[in-house]
Parts: C-alpha cells; structure tokens; sequence
C-alpha cells in the first residue's frame, strides 16, 4: 500500500482520470411492475470456487488455476447477461444485473491477460488519454456497445446516486473494495452494500487513523461528488459506518492528512 501525506502529481492525474457522473439516460428505462429475476447462479458457482479471503480479509481471486472449463462458463454467463433485455425489469433487479455483470466482466478481463501483475497493465483503453482497460467497449447490451466505465460511471451511480456503489464493484486491485463472494440479487443488495461499506471502511483499505492522523483510501478522493468534498463529509461518511470504537476516534478527527491506494492484482499470493 502506497501512503502519500497529499496529492502527487501521479495522484492528481488519477483524480483526473476518474470519470464523473455522467447519465446515459438511454437506460433509466424500467418496469416496476416486472417480477422476473435473472440467474446469476452461474457467477455464483464461480466465486465459490475460486475466490478465497486472505488473512488480512481481501478476497483474492486464484486466476492462475481457475480451469479451461469454467472459463468457458464464465464467458457463456457473459454472453446470457448480453441478451437481456434489462429495460424491462424492476430497478432492484437491474442494480443486481449491472453490479454482478462489471465484476464478471473484470473478473474475465484479467483472465483474458494472465498473468499480469495490475490491471492498469491491460493498456487497451482507446485514444491518446487511453488508460487501462476502463473505456474499451467490451460488451453489448440492448444493441448497445458498453465499456466498464459506461457501466459504472453511466449507469450506476449517476442512476442510484448511491455511495455505496463503490463497494461492492471491484477494478481488481488489492487497494479496491473486496470483490463481493456472492452475486448481489435484488433481495440481497440493501444488505450487501452496506457489509461493502463497513467492511472496507473498518479495514487498513479504507481509513489509517494512526498518532492523531487520518489516511483515506483514494476513492474517496477519486469520487468526490458521492462522498463528499469536504474533509468533514467524508469523515461523516466513514463514521456512519465505522465501528464504535473507529467511530469514536473519527469524531474527534477534523481533517484528512493522506491518502493511499494498491493497485496490485487482487489475485492470490504466488498463484
């Protein structure tokens, strides 16, 4: 992990780099009234076998070892989520639907490159400001060509307006909140989202409060606009979900001295 007491230079390009909000109105379309839910027991199946925690509590994916035969699997779960017509269903579903189908389609994206030691390694972006595989349109969608940046930065959280998002959508990096070990369903987000948010608020990733000083991971510096973009807002973020005893330490705490960030592969150690 990478501690700076302010923003670098190569910080500040990061920052500059991470998309806005920006609403593709194109997919506000939904229907309340839809009780159909999408399977997504595929992925389900997937995670089970080849995600696994690590003694520090980040899910590590074994990329190295997950078999011809469940790749195969995976691409053709990909391929069944390309053909849903999502506009037709609920909202609940489709935050399910989007949020399941950007961690497949990372998760697929690393295996597609492997081995590499970062995703920022899979230079694949177009145009001179290219950068990583975000903005490469890698899948179809309604007739629609869509990249992990649409997904995320057009969708998600210009539709939701959730901070949350955040964590439960994994850009496999270590430094990135834990790719969730089971597929979000519209029953089960509420709950998922907010176990994203405390787990990684309570962990070294996401806030260092060591000798009276604050270090925040960089998303929330990245992401300003939905978590606040003043220190105070985002330390009454990370206390809504910080345990008591961080909690406590957080509402003495006035301002944020650093941030840091891993951008190492979130697979497993020396697989």
């Amino acid at each position: 992990m990478t501690f700076t007491p302010f923003l670098s230079g190569c910080d500040l390009i990061e920052a500059f780099l991470a998309p806005k909000a920006d609403l593709w109105a194109r997919w506000e379309a939904h229907d309340e009234t839809a009780r159909e839910s999408i399977d997504h027991s595929a992925w389900a199946v997937f995670l089970r076998s080849y995600l696994m925690p690590d003694a520090r509590g980040i899910n590590r994916l074994v990329y190295g070892k997950v078999s011809e035969r469940d790749r195969v699997a995976l691409r053709e779960y990909l391929g069944r989520l390309g053909t849903v017509p999502i506009s037709r269903y609920s909202r609940a579903e489709q935050l399910a639907f989007w949020v399941n189908f950007y961690n497949a389609l990372t998760v697929n994206l690393i295996l597609s490159h492997y081995p590499v030691e970062s995703i920022l390694d899979i230079r694949i972006s177009p145009g001179l400001l290219g950068y990583g595989p975000w903005d490469k349109h890698i899948v179809e969608v309604e007739g629609e060509s869509l990249s992990l940046n649409d997904i995320e930065h057009r969708i998600l959280r210009p539709i939701w307006r959730d901070a949350r998002i955040h964590y439960v959508v994994n850009c496999a990096a270590v430094g990135c909140p834990n790719l969730p070990a089971r597929p979000l369903t519209a029953r089960t987000a509420e709950a998922m989202l907010d176990a994203g948010a405390r787990a990684y608020i309570n962990q070294f990733r996401g806030a260092i409060l060591e000798n009276g000083k604050l270090s925040v991971s960089k998303i929330y510096n990245w992401f300003s606009e939905d978590f606040g973009t003043k220190d105070r807002e985002i330390i009454r973020h990370l206390m809504r979900y910080a345990q008591p005893s961080l909690a406590e330490r957080l509402s003495g705490t006035k301002k944020i001295s650093g941030y840091h960030y891993d951008w190492a592969l979130n697979g497993a150690v020396g697989n």
